[in-house]
């Protein structure tokens, strides 16, 4: 599902801004994890690992399942897609304005080499 809504998208590049919510999330892709699994590799405290949990949840882009006092997050691939769709439209725009640069660049050196000639 692709999910084009604007203040969504906006969420989910903003949560995706943060390294440590990235690698956060490179983790969680390998494998679900618990808070204090995540905040093992890394120099915060598990409070901080909660809160950008809660910014990569609220975006979306991690699902939490409740086991007694256990949460356990994993990856929503889903919500990816939309990002994937937007940098996908970006690319192709800006390869396209890249190949008239190129057609232009070519036929002006053309213009400028019949003209010595």
């Amino acid at each position: 599902m692709v999910d084009r809504r604007p203040a969504d998208l906006d969420r989910v590049f903003r949560a995706l801004a943060d390294s440590t919510r990235r690698e956060i999330l490179v983790r969680i892709a390998r494998s679900d994890c618990t808070v204090a699994k995540l905040s093992r590799p890394f120099p915060i405290s598990a409070p901080a690992i909660s809160r950008h949990l809660k910014v990569l949840e609220d975006a979306g882009l991690l699902e939490r399942i409740r086991a007694g006092r256990h949460h356990h997050f994993h990856l929503n691939p889903e919500r990816l897609a939309g990002v994937r769709a937007t940098l996908d439209r970006l690319a192709r725009f800006w390869h396209r304005r890249l190949d008239e640069l190129e057609r232009f660049l070519d036929a002006e050196a053309a213009t400028a080499r019949r003209r010595q000639s």
